[in-house]
C-alpha cells in the first residue's frame, strides 16, 4: 500500500493570515485535529501547520487571547510532508522519527493534496502496523508538551 491508498483527501487548509479561531473552527467542522497551512489558497504550497496542541499549548496555556492571534503567530514551520507514491512503511518512519500524529501529503508541484492522521491508518492499514506506529509516536509524547 502507498500513502495515496489511506489518505484522506482535500483536506481543510488555511493561510498565516488567517484568524486563529477560524483554524479552531475548521478543526471542529472537519473533525480533525489539524489544518495545513498554505501560502495562498490558490497556489497551496504548504509553509506550515497549525494543530489543537499548538493552539492550546502555545496560546491558551500561556494566558494568550486567541481570538486576537493569526494561525501565523504560532504554526508549527516549516512542515513535515509526504508524497502520495511514498510506501505507508516511509509515511510510518516519517510519523515515528518525528513524534507526530498527522502528516500533509504533497503532490510532485509541491502542493497539498491530503493528509494522513493515525485515525487513517487505524481505519485503513493493517491493525499491527496501526498499533506499532502509535506506540512509536506516543513514546515521546512526553517530551512534545514542551511545545515552545
Amino acid at each position: 500500500m502507498k500513502v495515496k491508498d489511506i489518505m484522506t483527501t482535500e483536506p481543510a487548509c488555511c493561510t498565516p493570515d488567517s484568524p486563529l479561531q477560524e483554524a479552531a473552527q475548521m478543526m471542529v467542522d472537519h473533525d480533525c485535529g489539524e489544518i495545513p497551512v498554505v501560502d495562498n489558497l490558490k497556489n497551496y504550497t504548504p509553509v506550515g501547520v497549525i494543530t489543537d496542541r499548538d493552539i492550546t499549548c502555545r496560546v491558551v496555556a500561556k494566558g494568550l487571547n486567541p481570538l486576537e492571534m493569526q494561525v501565523g503567530d504560532h504554526m508549527t514551520a516549516p512542515p513535515i510532508s509526504v508524497m502520495p507514491d511514498d510506501s505507508l512503511d516511509e509515511c510510518y518512519r516519517v510519523l515515528e522519527e518525528n513524534q507526530i500524529r498527522r502528516v500533509p501529503v504533497v503532490d510532485e508541484a509541491g502542493k497539498i493534496c491530503g493528509i494522513v492522521a493515525l485515525a487513517d491508518i487505524a481505519e485503513r492499514a493493517s491493525k499491527a502496523d496501526s498499533g506499532e506506529v502509535l506506540q512509536q509516536v506516543s513514546a515521546a509524547t512526553s517530551s512534545a508538551s514542551n511545545v515552545g
